[in-house]
């Protein structure tokens, strides 16, 4: 059952919506047969997207698909979710990405490469600003937060129009918040898709990092970038003292958030199907309680030490629901989901 969160956007997501297609068990989604391979939709703020309209957070994406059956199914899938589609652009060339990933016997995964390019590169990678622009007034007049990530930095049109957005939504006074979600494939289709970022990366990266209000980090990611995984050294570091978040898969999360740092276990899902697009749901439940508790431009996030652990406790319960279903977007949860799941946890 899916619900339009309606009205305005409060957030907006930005980024790629793609095709992860995994691949049999021990196999080679390159070379299976279709039959035996899993197409998910999914891309990490589409993801989001949707999981925000589901608990109700007015939102729009930001993102170019092709005109192709990829393109088809997401138009319907966000329209379907209540999702603002005045930022979604088409793109006549180029089709819609699809993302080779490995799983081993275990279910573990790699990503390892792409499929469907024309020659021309993906959708994804030709995100217009000059676009965007016409239409960035009228999408972005109430919103409060633009939710990010690093992958459109690795071609030159989207990065323009990423940068181009960030530039627009700080005028504006719309915060920024930043998954880092890093993806060597997505630079190099060579790379080692355990590689960490290079010089040019982190070059890209540095000025998201040094504006954004909100940061999340896979641990790993943290190391990479801060030599350390402890949210308060790195909000330290940054000039603005971002709010930060630290996941480590099923290790305790840690933060520093309106000046308060902590730590919390993650939260058991009711039982485990897929892991899939965990992280954007911790992300979207996230962002679903800040919106209420973000004050006008300029001022700071004032929140007690109780408010902070309640609001990533939220994040953790959504993100635990999703791994119940398979893929990133259909096991969402309704907001009457994730408050049963928190009661049944404190029962």
């Amino acid at each position: 059952m899916a619900i339009s969160a309606g009205g305005a956007p409060l957030v907006l997501c930005l980024g790629e919506a793609l095709v992860d297609r995994l691949g049999p068990l021990g196999g080679d989604p390159a070379t299976a047969a279709p039959a035996d391979c899993d197409d998910r939709l999914g891309g990490a703020p589409a993801n989001v997207a949707c999981a925000l309209a589901r608990l109700g957070t007015p939102v729009g994406f930001i993102g170019r698909l092709g005109l192709d059956g990829i393109g088809d199914s997401f138009r319907e899938l966000l329209a379907d979710r209540g999702v603002d589609l005045r930022g979604l652009q088409s793109d006549r060339h180029r089709p819609s990405r699809v993302v080779l990933v490995r799983r081993d016997a275990t279910g573990e995964r790699v990503f390892q490469g792409f499929t469907g390019d024309l020659g021309e590169g993906f959708a994804d990678q030709a995100l217009d600003a000059q676009s965007l622009g016409l239409v960035w007034s009228a999408l972005a007049d109430q919103a409060l937060w633009l939710l990010v990530g690093t992958i459109p930095l690795a071609t030159e049109a989207s990065a323009l129009a990423l940068q181009a957005a960030v530039q627009q939504a700080a005028a504006s006074g719309v915060r920024l918040a930043l998954d880092v979600n890093w993806r060597p494939t997505f630079w190099d289709a060579a790379a080692d898709p355990a590689a960490g970022p290079g010089p040019v990366a982190l070059t890209q990266m540095r000025p998201l990092l040094e504006q954004a209000a909100l940061i999340k980090l896979a641990r790993e990611e943290a190391e990479w970038l801060f030599s350390s995984s402890d949210p308060v050294v790195i909000s330290a570091g940054l000039p603005q003292s971002p709010d930060v978040l630290v996941t480590d898969g099923g290790q305790p999360v840690r933060w520093c958030m309106a000046g308060h740092g902590g730590s919390m276990p993650v939260l058991a899902p009711p039982r485990v199907v897929d892991t899939t697009g965990a992280g954007d749901a911790f992300t979207a439940g996230l962002l679903h309680q800040l919106v209420a508790l973000t004050p006008s431009a300029g001022q700071p996030l004032r929140l007690s030490e109780a408010v902070v652990e309640q609001v990533v406790r939220y994040a953790a319960a959504c993100g635990a629901l999703v791994c119940a279903g398979p893929g990133g977007i259909d096991p969402q949860p309704l907001p009457h989901r994730v408050m049963q799941f928190l009661n049944q946890l404190n029962d």
